[in-house]
């Protein structure tokens, strides 16, 4: 049995998210570091106004997701395994020792401010819950045009899928999902089309910055939400991190390998519980928890007492 680290994507962003981080010295090394590369105070980032900007949230998230788990791993818990949503995927490749703190946020940087002036406005993203992915299909392609592009970016979960492209088409198929049984859509706080073909000229750019930075084999399984697949080769973490804003998240997919792989527990880093929601019913057996959610402490005794297990079972 072992422990899954798991990085939550763009939305899970909250007002005061760095600030609310626990009061602890791998929190002020990350906040360090994330000024030295950035030059400027990342707290600057987290306010409601700030958290407008695609560039703020990504960069949010990535300092979030990594200062917390330096905070567990401070502890002596290390997860087994690490598995990030959409930019999820970079704190969660930088703890599993595939790629440096400092060039993430060169990169995270890079990304946000690629994704924000390719599609300023006119496009977003909303989840339809519902409709399976064979019932949602035939609804994008009749929305889907030319003009008013609508792709499936996300799939969450059986019946929780998400749709990117632009917003007069999200509209459209809103009506029509909610017209054949879906329980609801909802627009999400994301306002550029990500995961889908829209974003190739985007992810060709980071293909070009992920040239300059060398990056190493995990110490530990690092688990890509865009394959569903176990990544150990630096080459192929550069492709997938830099591409993974094209291609769909396939989340329910990832989370169904951890738990085959042998995670019995996953913890979700800052600053949201979304995908605690949607990897608890694959962890039937096992548990899901957020670090939002639980007490610092908790979430140790959690991880020690799964680690434990192992070292009683070997």
């Amino acid at each position: 049995m072992s422990v899954l680290f798991t990085f939550p994507g763009q939305g899970a962003q909250v007002p005061d998210m760095l600030r609310s981080l626990p009061d602890h010295s791998e929190v002020a090394r990350a906040l360090d570091a994330a000024e030295a590369t950035l030059g400027l105070d990342p707290l600057t980032l987290d306010s409601s106004e700030a958290l407008q900007s695609t560039r703020a949230v990504q960069l949010c998230l990535l300092i979030a997701g990594v200062a917390m788990a330096r905070v567990l791993t401070a502890q002596h818990r290390r997860p087994d395994m690490t598995a990030g949503f959409s930019i999820g995927a970079f704190p969660a490749a930088v703890i599993s020792g595939a790629l440096a703190f400092e060039d993430a946020l060169a990169l995270v940087d890079q990304r946000g401010r690629l994704m924000e002036s390719s599609f300023p406005r006119g496009y977003g993203m909303a989840a339809v819950i519902g409709l399976d992915r064979f019932q949602l299909a035939p609804l994008i392609a009749e929305v889907h045009s030319a003009d008013s592009p609508l792709y499936l970016a996300n799939i969450n979960a059986e019946r929780q899928l998400v749709i990117a492209g632009a917003e007069v088409a999200i509209r459209r198929l809103t009506v029509r999902a909610l017209e054949l049984g879906a329980t609801r859509v909802e627009p999400l706080a994301v306002s550029v089309p990500s995961h889908t073909p829209l974003m190739k000229p985007a992810a060709g750019a980071m293909r070009v910055a992920f040239s300059r930075v060398e990056l190493r084999a995990p110490q530990m399984t690092l688990l890509s939400s865009s394959a569903a697949r176990g990544l150990f080769d630096p080459s192929r973490i550069a492709e997938d991190l830099a591409t993974n804003m094209a291609v769909p998240v396939q989340w329910y997919d990832t989370v169904r390998l951890a738990w085959e792989r042998g995670a019995r527990l996953a913890v979700e880093m800052p600053s949201s519980s979304v995908l605690t929601r949607l990897t608890q019913p694959s962890f039937s057996d096992g548990l899901a928890v957020s670090c939002d959610d639980t007490r610092l402490e908790t979430l140790v005794a959690l991880m020690a007492k799964e680690q434990e297990s192992i070292a009683t079972q070997d």
